[in-house]
């Protein structure tokens, strides 16, 4: 029987119940340190996170969010080339859009199979009763009521994790793995998944790794759970369900965000590697450290990245030439030998 058919009380009395379906709704996997929350993962994602964890504290990692309707989906990969010569490392993807959820999956396959780099995708998921867009996803949706069998929104909840899980079955076939950040910013209050609280988010999240592990066989992924720049205890679903964690911010400055890093630290201790999974103005890399280690950082998209008040050009070269910073072309070891 799986958690979709689960009859559970509905309301947020039942919130305990729920987590505890999700949780069992599958043998439970207690991954020791280094190993991946997927039981039995594709050879392609257990290489990339052994890199991960043997950069991890020493490098970090370059990475860029695409957009797709300004100049085309290598708007800003083409400018970081023209600027610095480099590509970053990670190029950050986006399930926004069902009319390019093939194009993504194509740029995501391309950019691991012929260009060597890594793909991260998110999931900008609009509120299911309402449909998908970013607009929808930062609207009202009775989650308490989505995780309760033979609701409306149970039944919407679970046709959209059955598409995303349909393209990224894709990505599995071509032999991609993939840095997987659903339900991110949750400690904001801006996206519905974030909107009722840690608990339902924490059976959300458990749901949705059971079922597209167990049930779906996604054993290309990489769960990344990250948080808000809104520093809230109570959310962390468990190492049984997360296999980098992170934290985002739309800083004013090129600081290395210690606070952020040591909160997070905090909340997972040393179980997991850590990463800035979102930012605006990148971190100096003369400023990490112990105290700010993030294994990557991935700047947002369009006017984050331009020239202007967040990247200048001058601290856009200097990250992407350091020493501290890995490229594109500086990754090496992170596929699995032939």
């Amino acid at each position: 029987m799986t958690l979709s058919r689960r009859a559970v009380v509905s309301g947020l009395s039942a919130l305990p119940v729920l987590a505890a379906a999700a949780a069992s709704a599958a043998p439970v996997f207690l991954p020791q340190k280094g190993q991946l929350s997927v039981p039995e993962p594709s050879a392609e994602a257990r290489a990339l996170y052994d890199y991960l964890w043997r950069i991890y504290g020493q490098k970090t990692l370059t990475g860029q969010q695409e957009s797709t309707w300004k100049r085309g989906s290598r708007y800003e990969l083409n400018y970081l080339r023209r600027l610095t010569g480099k590509l970053p490392a990670i190029r950050g993807l986006d399930y926004i859009d069902p009319r390019d959820y093939r194009g993504l999956n194509r740029r995501a396959a391309r950019w691991y199979r012929q260009a060597n780099g890594i793909p991260s995708i998110c999931w900008h998921w609009g509120n299911p009763l309402l449909g998908t867009g970013y607009k929808n996803s930062q609207t009202y949706f009775d989650l308490p009521a989505a995780l309760t069998d033979g609701t409306p929104e149970h039944a919407a909840l679970w046709r959209d994790m059955a598409i995303i899980a349909d393209n990224l079955t894709v990505l599995r076939d071509k032999g991609v793995p993939v840095l997987w950040r659903p339900l991110h910013e949750f400690t904001g209050e801006w996206f519905w998944w974030g909107m009722s609280g840690p608990e339902p988010f924490k059976a959300l999240w458990r749901t949705m790794h059971t079922y597209f592990t167990h049930e779906r066989k996604l054993n290309n992924l990489i769960w990344v759970l990250g948080y808000a720049h809104i520093l809230k205890d109570g959310y962390y679903p468990g190492r049984q369900y997360v296999d980098i964690a992170g934290a985002d911010i739309y800083a004013k400055d090129h600081g290395p965000q210690k606070e952020l890093f040591q909160f997070v630290k905090g909340q997972v201790g040393d179980t997991v590697p850590i990463c800035l999974h979102e930012n605006g103005p990148i971190p100096d890399p003369d400023g990490l450290g112990p105290e700010a280690d993030w294994l990557w950082f991935l700047t947002w998209h369009t006017q984050w990245i331009m020239p202007g008040e967040h990247n200048t050009e001058a601290a856009i070269r200097k990250a992407y030439l350091s020493e501290r910073y890995l490229t594109r072309d500086e990754l090496t070891g992170f596929k699995p030998l032939p």
